[in-house]
């Protein structure tokens, strides 16, 4: 199964993962992956152009192949905001979408506290997106101690 997890910066996605993955499923983590590309020290949200452009390459690389191997083992794919084209191609892979949602009061702190401002602006674009499509989380949990 194609797990494909979606919610707001700081809204609880790896932490949903880890409540819900095996050791034996692919998890497709954006931060995960930037961080497995980069030096001792680095952030742990790296949010550099490089490093953002190799690991959008690997996770890419990724995907196309752990969907090869859906029927044997789970995939869980972190995608923040998918647009048109990769939820129809989720759709077409069976995908069960989840939205982790705390809330946006909760994320908000959450960034301010843990990201940089940067990340604020793409909370904001997530929550004009989510309302006009009138979307609802499927879960609410809290997640890790912030």
């Amino acid at each position: 199964m194609l797990y494909v997890i979606t919610g707001p910066p700081a809204g609880g996605k790896s932490t949903w993962i880890q409540a819900h993955a095996t050791p034996r499923d692919i998890v497709i983590d954006m931060d995960r992956i930037a961080s497995a590309l980069t030096g001792p020290g680095a952030p742990g949200w790296n949010q550099d152009t490089v490093v953002q452009r190799v690991a959008q390459r690997a996770r890419f690389a990724a995907i196309d192949e752990a969907v090869k191997h859906l029927d044997e083992v789970d995939v869980y794919l972190i995608h923040t905001m998918p647009g048109p084209k990769a939820l129809a191609r989720y759709r077409r892979l069976g995908a069960r979408m989840v939205v982790v949602d705390p809330g946006e009061d909760t994320v908000r702190e959450r960034v301010r506290s843990m990201r940089s401002t940067a990340m604020d602006r793409v909370v904001t674009r997530w929550y004009r997106h989510y309302r006009r499509q009138g979307s609802q989380p499927v879960t609410a949990q809290s997640s890790r101690d912030w």
